[in-house]
């Protein structure tokens, strides 16, 4: 067991320069802050009379464009994670209305999709950095043809109102999630060898990728629960 986990160590050393060990170590701690602080928004929504679930979308895009608008220059550092920190928690209280009707239905299913999400990201990253070096950068264009296709079928959906196009544009959103996150991780490292060391629009990045990821999860085990339960009762 011991010589195997020497061996996985040693393939990141060999992989990834030390300049991007700690780029990446800054991205994922900040990534978890993130992901902390969209918790606490959860929390906050479900648990106390806030209820701004959509009120908190539109404050959480405005946090993300003046974050994305807001250069690094080394000095902005704390502006910019305080951007962040107030993006992660109003996706959280976002979140808040759809995870108060699945834990209605089955409270389990939040759990189970927390942990296939993490299980997920943190495969898919790993798989992205012991990669050969810019392998998975291909993806780029096929990910953002099958978003745009995406967004197309979400709007012909409103006048639509078809089952399937909803069914499947979830499942390929799923898809297109996991995707991101070779994607994005392999852009991340190749835009840190380049010299770029803003870490925070990088944890923005991945943020986006697994709350995507945790959303469509979620829907889906929610949507098998309540087949699974029509079923019993017929």
């Amino acid at each position: 067991m011991a010589p195997n986990i020497q061996t996985f160590i040693n393939s990141f050393q060999n992989r990834l320069e030390p300049p991007v060990r700690q780029h990446l170590k800054n991205v994922y701690g900040t990534l978890m802050m993130t992901c902390t602080a969209a918790s606490v928004g959860v929390y906050v929504d479900m648990f106390t009379r806030f209820q701004a679930g959509f009120l908190s979308a539109i404050v959480g895009a405005g946090l993300m464009l003046m974050l994305l608008a807001t250069p690094d220059d080394g000095k902005n550092t704390k502006l910019r994670l305080g951007y962040l920190t107030g993006f992660g928690l109003t996706s959280g209280m976002s979140l808040g209305p759809l995870l108060e009707y699945v834990s209605a239905v089955d409270p389990s299913i939040i759990v189970t999709a927390l942990l296939g999400t993490t299980l997920v990201f943190v495969c898919f990253s790993i798989a992205a950095m012991l990669a050969e070096r810019g392998s998975w950068l291909f993806l780029g264009g096929t990910l953002m043809t099958l978003f745009s296709s995406m967004f197309v079928m979400s709007l012909a959906n409103i006048f639509l109102q078809s089952q399937f196009i909803y069914q499947a544009h979830l499942y390929l959103g799923l898809v297109l999630m996991c995707g991101f996150v070779l994607f994005d991780t392999q852009l991340i490292i190749e835009k840190r060898r380049m010299g770029s060391k803003d870490f925070v629009q990088h944890a923005l990045e991945l943020f986006i990728d697994f709350i995507g990821m945790f959303r469509r999860l979620v829907i889906i085990l929610t949507q098998k629960e309540e087949q699974n339960r029509r079923r019993k009762r017929d």
